[in-house]
Parts: C-alpha cells; structure tokens; sequence
C-alpha cells in the first residue's frame, strides 16, 4: 500500500506514514493496511521489534476528513477500529518516532507504544471535542493515568496544541532528539532490542500490559459506541461543515 511504506531489516519492521503531500493524513485504506501489518508482525517470527515513523517534519495530521466523512466508521469492524485493536494487541515491543504534528490518533496511538522519541518541534493535539467527537484508542482511560486527570482533562477538553517538553512532562515521550538524530537513535534502541530473547520480551511487555488489557478494551469499545454516534450529531455536522469551509465553527445554537 503506497501510502504505508513497510520495511523489515533485522528483525525491526519499519512502518511509515508516506503520504506527505497531505500531512500523512490517514485514509479508511491507511487504516486497514495498518492493522494488517500489526497482526501478521504478531504471528511473524522474523520481526521482533516494530518501529513506526512519519516524514521529516510530520508525523500524521490524523484522520483525512474528506476521506473520513465519504467512509465514516459504523461499527467496531471498520478499519480505524481494527487499526486500533492490533496495535492494542500488538505483543512485538513498539516504537514510535515523532517530527512534526502529530494530531488526534497520531498522538493516540502513541499511548499504545512501548517507547516513543520525539524532536523539539514535535507538535501534539487532541482535537476530539473540538470536532464535535470523543476521544478514541482507550486514551479517556490511558491519559489519564500516564499524565495525571488535570493534565489530561485540559488536553482532551481543551483540545490545543502542546509541545514536545509538554509531552514529556506529562510522561507520553522517553526522549526529545534533534531531527537529524532522531531516527538513529530510534534505530539503536530498535536493534537492542532486536537481539534480546524474543520470547523474554513478549512475555515482560504482556505482564506489564495485562493489569490494563480489559479496561483498554472496555474503554475502547465504550469510546466507538460514542465516538460513532457523535459522527452523526449537529456538533460534528457543523465542525466538519466549518472546517471544509475553513470558517469558525458556531455551536452556539446548539445544546
């Protein structure tokens, strides 16, 4: 799939966003190819380590509303979904590495990684609410307990940009790098990685994830019932509406 670049080279499958020409923004095909790749690295035992990345300066914009508007999600089945499920799932230690916006489930799906790198212009936002929407990928559960409720609470209710210091405070990043020693230094951890007993570090990433693994997926199924039900909502209709128009939305008729 063009826009899902994969690469697997001792033992690290490398995963990237490559659709610079539209931020990285995330296609319903995106998504699908995404979670393929995630469930056939589980059952692979050439890859060891995944290793997710965007392009020099974007990590991913987040959904593609043009895209995600012609094939809104209707039922836990749809591609975001299952995207969303094999990286809960995932039991190969994941890394992500972020340049640029990461926005919505680019910021998400990094509460799922087992380590994640970010540059100094790194740039996060989590604009749900703004949008008419909830949060998704379990993030009202694992934001709250990876930076605190208060910090979560401004993030998801707010919905405003926060930098990559901001997200290393709040315990989202292991490391701010220059851009040109970002991906190396991923890259190094990757290959450590990569020559540890296999088995040893499937079975340590699944002891620290099992005390959460039902609440992840009670809160994510809880999250799709009402993140699909919003998608039809007057909030979302004039969010959506406002943004292709590139106007400022007004809910101020709206309860």
């Amino acid at each position: 799939m063009q826009h899902i670049h994969q690469a697997l080279e001792n033992g690290i499958l490398r995963l990237s966003f490559n659709r610079p020409e539209r931020k990285n923004a995330i296609t319903t095909a995106m998504y699908d190819a995404l979670a393929q790749a995630l469930d056939q690295a589980n059952s692979d035992p050439a890859v060891r380590v995944v290793l997710l990345t965007g392009q020099p300066g974007v990590f991913t914009s987040g959904n593609d509303i043009q895209d995600f508007l012609n094939n809104p999600p209707s039922d836990t089945q749809s591609p975001v979904f299952r995207f969303l499920h094999a990286l809960s799932h995932l039991e190969k230690p994941l890394i992500a590495v972020v340049d640029g916006l990461a926005v919505g489930v680019g910021t998400t799906l990094l509460l799922h990684c087992d380590l994640v790198y970010a540059t100094p212009e790194a740039r996060f936002q989590l604009p749900f609410v703004n949008l008419g929407l909830v949060p998704e990928a379990a993030s009202s559960f694992l934001l709250p307990k990876v930076a605190g409720y208060q910090r979560a609470a401004e993030m998801l209710l707010l919905g405003e940009v926060f930098t990559a210091e901001q997200a290393l405070a709040a315990g989202m990043l292991n490391g701010i790098l220059p851009s040109n020693q970002l991906l190396e230094h991923a890259l190094g951890v990757a290959h450590k990685l990569a020559e540890k007993p296999a088995q040893a570090l499937r079975l340590t990433k699944q002891l620290l994830k099992q005390p959460y693994l039902s609440q992840i997926e009670q809160t994510m199924r809880a999250e799709g019932v009402q993140f699909i039900r919003q998608l039809s909502s007057p909030e979302a209709r004039e969010a959506f509406s406002a943004f292709i128009e590139k106007r400022k939305p007004d809910f101020s008729k709206l309860g």
